[in-house]
Order: C-alpha cells, then structure tokens, then sequence
C-alpha cells in the first residue's frame, strides 16, 4: 500500500482546550472532519493551513514536513502547496472574479497574462465564464462558492481544505452546488480534508469520515460502517438512531437499572444497542402481545420530522420516536405526557462496545 499523501498528527494546546488528531489523507482521496461545535475540527484544518502552528505533532505532506515542531521546522501558509475553501469564501471585494482566480497563480509566480488563462479555464469548468468580470457583491451565494473553489484549484494543489464549503447557501441551491462540488472533487488529484456540520454533505462529499469529539477521534470509516454501527451519542444522532451502552448477556443487553432489551445478536460483554427512531412504538398503556421490549416513559416534545412527527421521550433510556401526525393526534401526545414505549428485538441492533 501507497504512503498517504497527507501524513498528519495535529496537536493544539489552547488554554485547557487539547487536540491531538491523527489524520492520514490518500491521493485523490476525501475525508470529512465532523464533530459537535467546539471539538476542535477547524482548529485541525488552520493547523494543516498554516494558520495555527502546532504544540506538538507533525503535518507531513507528499514526502515534505510543513510543520514540526521537534525539528522548529514551520512551512509558512503561502508556501504551502495548499488551496482553501472557507465559509465565507473571503474573495477580495475588490477583484472581478477572473482576477480572484487568478490570484494563485500570480502568487506561484506565474506572469498575468498565464494566470489569467488558468483563471479562465476554470471559470469554463465550473459555468462562470460569463461572470468573470463581475465582483463578488453581483455573484450569488453559489456562484461565489464556485469562484473560490475555482480559486483553490487553480494552483493544482496537493491539498484541498474545505472549511463548511456549503454552509452559507440556501437549500436549493445548496442541493445543486453540492452535486457540482462533488464532480470537482472526483476529479482531484490530490488529498481533500472537508470539514462540516451537514451529515449529508459528508456522505455525499466523502471517502472516510473522521469523527472528533473533544479535541479527539472517537470514530472513524467509511460511511457505511460509520453509520452501522455508532460509537457515541453525537455520531448516532447524526445518523438518526437511537443509542444505549450496555452489557449483553446472550440474547439481552441491560441499558439501564430495571430495563433489559431483548436484541436479535448473541454478545456477551460490553455492547451498545442502536435502533431506528422509527422503531419505537407508543401506547397509552402497556401494551400486550408481541413487543418483548416495552418501558414507561413521559413525552418531553414533540416536532415535526420530515412528513412524521418526531417525539422525544424521558424515562429509564431516553429516546427519539417517529410517529404518524394521526398517532399524535389519537394518543394526546405533549411534554408531560405518560405512555408506554415499545420496541421489537428484531428491529435493534447489537454489537460490541469495545
């Protein structure tokens, strides 16, 4: 197996707050940086910038050290071989598009005439070239978004950073941005680090996923295994199931004092049970018959989910459930509300928490 493109380990000490995320990129290759806000990733994507020196650890790129701080060796940002995407796109007010295209180039040392004909072919690849004498206050969000992908591509970098690229669009437009960036992407040859809030951007946009947590990795993958089989509250919530830890004896895992969960798996030890919000049925007693899983609960909220009603329930476990606008209806569901929550064997998943 190849050498990773991006070889990296990115320590930050800031007061109290530690980051120390390991973080290997392929050619070619994009990883997602996600995480709940504060968890450290654009910290770790201005650290593979340039932006934010190291405390410790090494950013190691296609053979050549950017920064490490064992060796007092810093690669200052503007001699990277990197192109940024931020949130805000930061194009310069003043500059037609062509000419903030353009801008790279000029600062590898090309002369203008060159870097305005590589401005301009990837004005034609990503369907600006009739806005390339327009400014950035007469482009529209995704039209903006472009120039600075168009921007960070132009000087063929070895590394892509990609900081919320999508964050600041509206939903439509962002549903047809996001397709364009992803066939940009595919066409990369170099390593990408995307950082984002937006599980499908990431699912759409990724190889692998990196989840940090606290300045740490606490799950990483491709998305399928990600989202099989969740290692923490954020990462299941991103993917929409409920999740317990527990200890599993034989066809029972044991969630919480008093409630024992019969699962379709056969574990013992330490082991978490994942099921659908959509899996849990709700009853104004208990009910009888079937579900082997049931447990008293009381209705903390209740708000609309897609086409159902999505209503999160307190009690022995906390849980989300999707229900029918009619069940809510019928059962008199709101915050406060006693019932009975239940759900198969057949439809939880178990497996091993360590």
């Amino acid at each position: 197996m190849s050498a990773p493109l991006l070889d990296a380990r990115i320590v930050v000490e800031r007061g109290t707050f530690r980051l120390d995320v390991p973080l290997t990129v392929a050619a070619g290759e994009v990883v997602a940086l996600l995480g709940p806000n504060g968890a450290g990733k654009t910290t770790a994507l201005r650290a593979l910038a340039g932006l934010q020196p190291l405390s410790a650890g090494h950013v190691t790129l296609d053979g050549t050290d950017l920064d490490r701080p064992d060796r007092r060796s810093w690669t200052p940002t503007e001699r990277r071989p990197i192109g940024v995407v931020f949130q805000d796109y930061l194009l310069f007010p003043h500059l037609t598009a062509r000419d903030n295209v353009a801008f790279g180039p000029r600062r590898h040392g090309a002369d203008r005439r060159t870097a305005r004909r590589v401005a301009d072919e990837w004005l034609t690849r990503v369907g600006l070239t009739a806005y390339a004498t327009r400014r950035p206050r007469q482009l529209s969000g995704g039209q903006a978004q472009r120039v600075a992908l168009a921007r960070a591509l132009a000087v063929a970098p070895a590394l892509l950073l990609l900081d919320e690229p999508l964050a600041a669009l509206d939903a439509r437009t962002r549903l047809d941005t996001r397709a364009e960036l992803q066939r940009h992407l595919d066409a990369h040859a170099g390593a990408t680090v995307l950082v984002t809030h937006d599980p499908l951007d990431a699912l759409v946009l990724a190889d692998r996923l990196v989840i940090v947590e606290g300045g740490r990795v606490v799950q990483e993958g491709d998305a399928a295994t990600v989202t099989a089989r969740p290692r923490t509250d954020y990462v299941a919530r991103l993917v929409g199931l409920n999740l317990h830890r527990g200890h599993a004896d034989g066809h029972t895992v044991r969630v919480a004092d008093g409630l024992v969960l019969a699962v379709a798996e056969k574990l013992d030890g330490d082991a978490f049970v994942a099921f659908r919000p959509a899996a849990v049925a709700l009853h104004p007693g208990r009910p009888d018959g079937s579900p082997r899983n049931t447990w008293p609960a009381t209705v903390v909220g209740v708000q609309r989910h897609g086409d159902n009603m999505r209503v999160q329930l307190d009690g022995p476990i906390g849980v989300a459930a999707d229900v029918t606008p009619a069940a809510v209806a019928q059962l008199r569901l709101a915050p406060g509300q006693a019932v009975w929550a239940a759900v198969k064997a057949a439809e939880t998943h178990a497996y091993p928490a360590t």
